[in-house]
């Protein structure tokens, strides 16, 4: 997709950047053409003819101590008290969690400043590869990034062979001369070497350059300071793209699944469970796959399993890469919607409870069949990914990280489930409901009181299993046919 923006940045004046949109390229070009390389007094200027722009007064000391009123939109989430407060006061849980998704989701200027970005990086690429394409995937695209999410990139090679039509001469066959490797990783590797160096020696606002060639996944590791983007390119990696789009449908058939991702993941952050540094931890992708399948569970079902989905794709819709079948319907209205009306308050609430008792040391993940299996292989926490069905996606995870989630879980659900007898009233400004689940170490007065007990933990996290089971048994109604509590084994 070719955009047709530019960014401005206006640093100089009020540390201020303006993204700005043209309805024709030749327009970018003329104002490509009427900008000068600033000259350097001790250093020297790069000359690349970038579509990110230094807009500069001419004379400086004309420049008026008052500030026009600029009106910018900010591209942070709030901070944690301002959340807290924003929680605080919400009338009901449902309401927390739909209010913390609309401050932490991406914005419109955000998603298109990420598009901007992959842009212009395809500006360098293109020096090489003319008629590549640098597309954005998975968090900026798939509907579950949060405002500072990373950028992923992904460099497509292949729409240079699209764009190719066989050329005969008489009886010949005109091709490329081109470059022969031993594989295609060996392709990858150096592909990203070179770019690598031209984003580090060439690339405006490119900087903390690292080629991460190695990983089993091959990828160019940047900070773009104009977006204030941490950005991670990656080539032949198309299964990723599907990923995301299958998020996508997932992330667009309900309203409730954005919301309940939002909010588990934040709650994992606010633990200590996820983190920016690769390690034993879970990642955000294991959890929005671990909410999937839950809502998969949901009698009747809020989301459909992956293989339903293949089942109502359409001819257009059939995709293998690399021998794995990737396809499914991509066409939302031809999805039936699901009859599913539980309480975003009580799919939090089950959450927990399911995976707090979930039989992780047998049992595998599945959304592509919607139902717990037989791991097939030792790791602590076996998620089967969607498309690469022998791969695992969390086989990184330690079992201490798995234990530590299944407790922070099950107390989460006791707290919850504690709250449901004594509310406190919103206007208490008292942490309550998703807001004390938030807090970095539980602080409120029940957990305090918890606490004091003089038991093992794993003795009392039994116990107050035991009290939630029981309390579910006996206050377990139906409401137009819809359990209203349950309880898993």
């Amino acid at each position: 997709m070719d955009l047709l923006i530019i960014i401005s940045s206006m640093r100089a004046l009020y540390g201020l950047y303006a993204v700005v949109e043209f309805c024709q390229k030749e327009s970018i070009r003329s104002l490509q053409n009427g900008t000068h390389t600033p000259s350097m007094v001790t250093e020297a200027a790069i000359p690349f003819r970038s579509r990110f722009f230094n807009l500069k007064l001419k004379n400086p000391s004309n420049q008026t101590s008052e500030r026009p009123c600029i009106q910018s939109s900010n591209q942070l989430p709030p901070s944690s008290k301002k959340l807290f407060e924003l929680l605080c006061y919400a009338e009901s849980i449902d309401d927390q969690l739909n209010t913390l998704l609309k401050e932490f989701q991406l914005t419109e200027e955000n998603t298109r400043l990420r598009y901007l970005t992959c842009s212009l990086i395809e500006d360098i690429a293109a020096a090489y590869f003319p008629d590549c394409a640098v597309r954005p995937f998975g968090s900026s695209v798939n509907t579950f990034g949060k405002l500072g999410c990373d950028l992923d990139m992904f460099l497509d090679l292949d729409e240079i062979g699209k764009l190719s039509t066989h050329k005969n001469i008489g009886n010949f066959l005109v091709e490329f001369q081109v470059k022969n490797v031993p594989s295609e990783r060996i392709a990858t590797q150096k592909i990203l070497s070179v770019i690598g160096e031209c984003l580090d020696h060439f690339g405006p606002s490119c900087v903390g350059v690292q080629k991460i060639l190695n990983a089993r996944c091959p990828l160019v590791r940047f900070s773009h300071q104009a977006s204030g983007f941490q950005c991670d390119l990656t080539t032949n990696n198309r299964i990723a793209l599907k990923s995301s789009e299958l998020l996508y449908i997932y992330g667009a058939l309900d309203s409730r699944v954005r919301a309940l991702v939002f909010s588990v993941r934040c709650w994992a952050r606010a633990h200590s469970l996820t983190t920016s540094i690769p390690g034993a931890w879970i990642t955000n992708f294991s959890l929005t796959v671990m909410v999937i399948f839950f809502l998969q569970q949901r009698s009747p079902p809020i989301l459909p399993t992956l293989d339903s989905l293949k089942t109502l794709a359409d001819a257009e819709d059939k995709c293998i890469i690399e021998g794995n079948n990737c396809t499914f319907i991509r066409d939302l209205n031809k999805i039936k919607p699901s009859e599913n009306t539980e309480t975003l308050e009580l799919l939090l609430k089950e959450f927990f409870e399911y995976f707090g008792n979930f039989a992780f040391n047998k049992n595998s993940i599945n959304i592509r069949q919607g139902r717990e299996q037989n791991k097939p292989d030792s790791s602590p926490l076996h998620i089967q990914n969607p498309f690469e069905t022998s791969l695992n996606i969390s086989k990184n995870v330690s079992q201490s990280q798995l234990q530590k989630f299944v407790d922070l879980a099950r107390e989460s659900a006791w707290i919850l489930q504690e709250e449901d007898k004594d509310r406190p009233s919103p206007s208490s400004n008292q942490p309550w409901g998703l807001a004390a689940l938030l807090l970095s170490s539980v602080t409120n007065s029940k957990s305090l009181a918890k606490k004091k007990n003089k038991r093992p933990a794993s003795e009392r996290i039994r116990s107050l299993l035991d009290s939630i089971k029981s309390n579910s048994t006996e206050n377990a109604t139906t409401a137009n046919g819809k359990r209203t509590i349950s309880t898993h084994t």
